[in-house]
Parts: structure tokens; sequence; C-alpha cells
């Protein structure tokens, strides 16, 4: 049996490299190529190259290259435009003796490439270098700045010659290398400084290398990391050495105890300076980081959110008390309160703060400072678990979650399940809001938050989150009220699955508006119907908001009816201007956590269940009649058998 070839995987977890060269006609791209992979120079070249491996010990990262010659001829422009889409870095070349082929880079291929979205390093190459006119030399650095600052896409510039066989190797190896250990992820060109992802990872890597949590690395901390990430020690007069070079230009980056934080991102930020990007890439891929700066997929345990559309995720009791730890470890001032500027240096660990934007970032109530609590804190987080487990996971690795990822959250029983055990075990109840344009939804989410109330009116065209912690029955559960605008009803249930995790639905109407309340019970049997039809129906209440103002006639009779006929309770009155809520969001969640009651049932669900219900007894008349049927068969056969025995 014939082994299977093993693959070599290279930094990044590449396989292989596809560099694809480009240019004016003439320029020396098939002669680069030649040479570069037969060392030699060629008498007579095709046109076009057929594709050129390198094999992967061409050079030290061991990942083989695949080279791609392309046409100049205008008819192959969407050949060459093709292979530009599947490659990992492109070459550019123009020849050093025809100034215009130069040109031709920024008014022509650079644009070219930005028109075809090929967003990969481009290595720029200047070949024929020993044709160049010897009274017209200019460095490459004077040439290449401005087309380099108009095209930050540009990752190196380097001149050869083929014939003369002058740094021909170099122009692929700074490709692979451009592919492998990228400066754009890393490094700002234009402000000289690393970037902010990259300064928060390696943050977050000092902190973990950091065991004594003293600020700073000894030397046997810088020991360990230099095995961890390098597989070798370094020599005392090493470490002395490293801690020299720092501390001549970077007074603060070593202090008594070793090299600082500010220390540790002045190395790296020399070594990228140096170009020795691997280096950092090392260190950042050593502690899981990917092309992104991000955790790599391989750490997020996915597989331990997988979930039935009626099952939800949160967090687990432990992890809770972790995050309580967390807290109390940065709020600095003990005024049991995270200011804007202490959730920050929380995550000042993660690629960025989770928070910053929707759905999160106005969810929770704030104070006046714009502060969290540790209610709000908390419930920032169950609302992360619940819309987006695995960046929940994610972030807590990054704020220094010290346990298994895979036990950090815990899977909900189904809500089917739970219907039928007429109890709900969920910690975190998800409502949908439904309701007519003025109604009063936004009201009732901003009141939820402490948020003051407002008579001016603006209405909410995107989905909205509020989440907060109720206290019930002597139980503290979260809940999260999910606004969804009138407009977007529609498109929610078009999902067969969009109730499957909601574990209740409020109806809010204009208590004094009959239009309102018309509009209101008709999203109710809208969405009754949906979940009929879907099999995850919902319990509902209904809201009448606005209970200040006058209600409108027959408003009463109508509800009632309503209420009767759909069998759940009647509306619950509220006014958000007088902040008379009766207790609107405990009475919410104790709907949730019986998922049996307030499911209302329309007429053809109840057309449905009749038809059931005769089909079952016509069913059963059927058995008793069949059962009937056999005992007097083996009646009739006992009675034979008896007959025959007498007779005999």
């Amino acid at each position: 049996m014939a082994k299977s070839a093993t693959v070599n995987v290279g930094p990044g977890g590449k396989t292989g490299v596809r560099i694809v060269v480009c240019g004016e006609k003439g320029t020396g791209k098939s002669s680069l190529i030649v040479t570069a992979a037969a060392d030699t120079f060629p008498a007579n070249v095709p046109p076009v190259l057929p594709p050129t491996r390198l094999p992967e010990d061409f050079y030290p990262d061991r990942v083989p290259i695949t080279i791609i010659d392309t046409s100049s001829s205008m008819e192959d422009r969407s050949t060459v435009g093709e292979e530009l889409r599947r490659a990992d870095a492109v070459v550019l070349t123009y020849a050093c003796d025809r100034p215009e082929t130069l040109d031709g880079l920024s008014t022509y291929w650079l644009p070219e490439l930005r028109r075809l979205e090929v967003k990969v390093p481009v290595i720029v190459v200047g070949c024929k270098l020993d044709l160049r006119d010897e009274n017209h030399q200019v460095s490459l650095e004077q040439v290449m700045m401005p087309i380099m600052q108009q095209f930050r896409e540009i990752e190196t510039c380097i001149e050869c010659s083929a014939l003369k066989q002058i740094q021909i190797p170099e122009v692929f190896y700074y490709a692979q290398k451009a592919v492998l250990h990228p400066t754009g992820p890393l490094f700002d060109q234009e402000s000289q400084a690393l970037k902010p992802r990259c300064v928060r990872a390696l943050k977050r890597i000092f902190i973990l290398c950091d065991l004594d949590r003293d600020g700073a690395l000894s030397d046997a901390e810088l020991n360990d990391f230099q095995v961890k990430c390098f597989n070798s020690p370094l020599q005392p007069s090493e470490i002395v050495g490293v801690k020299r070079v720092v501390q001549e230009k970077l007074r603060e980056g070593v202090n008594e105890r070793g090299l600082t934080l500010a220390g540790f991102l002045f190395l790296h930020a020399l070594f990228i300076e140096k170009g020795r990007l691997e280096t950092t890439w090392t260190v950042l891929r050593k502690f899981g980081y990917n092309n992104d700066i991000k955790l790599a997929d391989e750490l997020i345990p996915s597989a331990s959110f997988k979930r039935a559309p009626d099952q939800s995720v949160e967090l687990t009791n432990e992890t809770v008390e972790f995050l309580r730890g967390i807290f109390e470890l940065f709020d600095v001032d003990n005024d049991n309160t995270l200011r804007p500027i202490e959730v920050d240096d929380l995550f000042s660990t993660a690629p960025e703060s989770p928070w910053d934007e929707a759905p999160y970032k106005d969810a929770p109530e704030k104070t006046a400072l714009n502060g969290l609590s540790f209610d709000g804190f908390l419930s920032q987080w169950a609302l992360m678990t619940l819309l987006d487990p695995a960046r929940s996971v994610e972030n807590l690795i990054y704020t220094g979650y010290p346990g298994d990822p895979s036990v950090a959250t815990r899977v909900t029983r189904r809500r089917r399940l739970d219907r039928k055990k007429q109890q709900s075990e969920r910690n975190v109840f998800q409502c949908f809001v439904f309701g007519p344009k003025h109604a009063g939804k936004s009201a009732l989410l901003n009141s939820f938050i402490g948020r003051p109330f407002s008579d001016d009116y603006s209405s909410t065209t995107e989905e909205r989150y509020s989440v907060n912690v109720v206290e019930h029955g002597g139980i503290r559960k979260t809940l999260v009220l999910r606004e969804i605008p009138e407009d977007g009803v529609g498109k929610l249930l078009s999902n067969k699955e969009s109730l499957a995790a909601c574990d209740i639905a409020v109806f809010v109407h204009d208590s004094s508006d009959a239009t309102s309340w018309k509009r209101a019970t008709e999203l109710l049997v809208e969405v009754a119907s949906h979940g009929e039809d879907t099999g995850f129906e919902v319990p509902c209440l209904i809201v009448a908001a606005k209970d200040d103002l006058d209600s409108f006639p027959l408003a009463i009779q109508d509800s009632t009816r309503v209420s009767q006929d759909m069998g759940i309770e009647a509306p619950i009155p509220i006014s958000s201007k007088l902040g008379d809520f009766n207790n609107i969001f405990r009475r919410i969640v104790s709907a949730a956590e019986h998922p049996h009651l307030s499911i209302p049932e329309t007429e053809a669900g109840k057309s449905r269940k009749q038809y059931h219900r005769l089909i079952n007894r016509s069913l059963m008349v059927v058995s008793v009649g069949a059962a009937v049927a056999i005992v007097g068969l083996a009646a009739y056969r006992v009675y034979a058998a008896r007959k025959n025995t007498s007779s005999s």
C-alpha cells in the first residue's frame, strides 16, 4: 500500500505560495523566473512560461512556491486578471533601462490591481539592472517613495539582473516572506508604529509570560519566553545585551525587575523596522494568533456551541465567578462601577473592545458617567453569549480565562422539552418586542435600562437590544428585550426558525389609538400563526402602553374579546411617561419561565387541533373495533377447537 505524501505546513498554515509575475512586454518577467528556478540565465525563453515550482527547501520557511508567468498581450488581459485574483502575492516588473515601464506601474498596473480587488502583497522589481545608463544613476528609494506612498499595497521594492544573477533569489524570497510574514497587520508604514491590534496581542502575550505579575519580565521569564517561541534558551550575556539595546533607546523599557511592557513592544517594533517580521510572527503564532491577529479558529471550541434552533447558550456559574473577579480587578477606584476607561483597559488584550458597536454599545444600563455596574457588566456578557457564543468565549480567553474554554458555557435544554416539563431552566430569556410605529416599544426598552422618558419620537429602523437583570421570586434572571421594527416583521418571519430563539413575545400598542391596537393584534396573529406552522409557538403578552392617556372607545371590550379568543392574558397597562410599569418585566420573566402557558391560538390553529382530535378519535374507534374483531376471532377459534375435540 502506497504511503500518502506528507504536506509541509508552513507559517500561518500555508502549504504553498502562489506568486503571479506581470508587467509590460520586454521587462524581463520570463528571464527572471527561469534564472530563479535554474540558477542560470536562459539563452532563449518562450513568450509565456508554464507554471514554475520552487521546491519547499528553496527557502528557510520550507513552503513550496508556484510562480505564474503572464502574457503582456492586450487580448490576454482577462486571463491575466483571473491569475491575479488567485495570487497570494504579485511581482510587478519594470525594466531599469526603460523609465516608461516604471511609469506604467502607477498609471496602469497598480490601479488595475485595485480595480480587480487583488488585495495581496505587491513586490515591485526593477529587472535588467545591468542595462541601466550609468550616467543616470538614481537611488531606488528616491524613485519608489512617491509610488509607495500612493500605493500602500507595495510591500518591497528591489532591483535585479538575471544576466548578472544579481538579487534574483531575493525577489521570490521577499514575495514569499510577504505572504508568510506580512507587514500590513503588524506595522503602519506611514506612522512607523505598531498597529493597535498588534500592540494588544503583544500586551496579552507579555501578561501571560509575566508569571509573577510584577509588570516586568525577569531574566528567567524572558528565557522561558524564548524557549517557548524559538525552542532555544538565551545565554545570560544575550539577555544583558537585549536589555542594553532597549535601555539605550527607551529608558522606561527596563527597570530593576526586568523588561517592561514598553520595552517588550519596543523590541518588536525594532525587529519589524529591521525587516525581521518573522520574529514577531513566530511569537504571535506560538500564542495562537492567525494572520488577522486574532485567536485561530481551532482555539475557539465551536463544537461546544452546537445546538438545536430552540436551544440557547449561557455562561456557567464558574464563568460568572471568574467575571466577578475580573470586574473587581479592573474596578481600580473600588466604586463598584467600571468606567469606560476601565472597560477599555479590561479589553486592551483583545483585538478590539467587543462592546463598542451595536448591538452591545447601547444595550445595558449605565450610570450617569457611562459606567457599568456589575449587573450591567454581566448583562453585556450574557447578551454576547446569547447572540455570538464563539465571540464571547474568544473574549473570555483574551481577558485571561484560565479554564477549559469548552466548559465556559452551557447549552440550555430545548424549549420544546421545557414546554412538556412545564418549566424553563434558563437563566437568560430573550423577549421579542413587536408593535406598530408610535406604540411605545423603544420607550419600554429605554425604561428597562433606566433611561429617562422623552417625548421626542424617532422611528426605530433597525433591531435593537436592551438587557438587564430582573429579580423574580428571590431569583435573578437576565432578560434580553429585542425590539423588532414594524417594517422588519415580514423579513423576520420569512425565516422558518425565526421564533426558535424567542422565549416570549410582547406586543405593544398605544392604548389611546384604535388603529395601533388593530395593528398590534394583526401582528399577534401573524406571529402566532407562524409559531403554529413551524412548531415554535411562544408565550405572548399584550402591553397597553401610554396608559396616562385616555383609552380609545371600546378598548376594554376589544381587548377582552381578543384575549379570550386567543387564550392569553388581558393587556397589561403601563405608562413609561409616569414610570408606572405594573411589574411588566417580572411578568415577562414569569411567562417565559412557564413556556406552556400564555400561548395564543389562532382560528386556524384551533381548527387544526380540532381536526387532529377527530382523527385521533377515529383512529381510537378503529383500534377498538379491530380489538373487538380480534377478540371475537380468537373466541371463535377456541370454540371451533373445542367442538372438533368433542366430536372426535
